[in-house]
């Protein structure tokens, strides 16, 4: 858990290590923002991920998740989980194989 760093602070650092994609999920595929490209579960890579609760309630968390596509671009996904949370998000990176998820980029390690 980190309570020491906001969400967007940690989004910046990961910025400046080239993680400037980020992406929405709809209707079970990944959206790269930028470039328009889909991705499904299967072409995702997840090399770190933060969680985080809210400062006024703890029930406001979030996760952060630091991906890699299967063409090799980079960037983040912030999801709402807990009370607040999007299942359709939720249910796509659930589907990522275990395979794809390391914390191998965590800036913190």
């Amino acid at each position: 858990m980190n309570t020491d760093k906001n969400e967007l602070e940690i989004i910046k650092k990961y910025e400046e290590k080239g993680y400037t994609n980020n992406y929405r999920v709809v209707d079970g595929i990944l959206i790269d923002n930028k470039t328009k490209s889909t991705y499904k579960p299967t072409e995702i890579f997840i090399v770190a991920e933060h969680r985080f609760e809210g400062m006024s309630n703890p029930a406001d968390m979030s996760i952060l998740y630091i991906v890699v596509t299967e063409d090799d671009f980079k960037g983040t996904f912030l999801a709402s989980y807990g009370g607040a949370s999007s299942t359709e998000a939720a249910e796509f990176f659930n589907e990522i194989p275990k395979e794809n998820v390391s914390n191998k980029e965590n800036i913190f390690m």
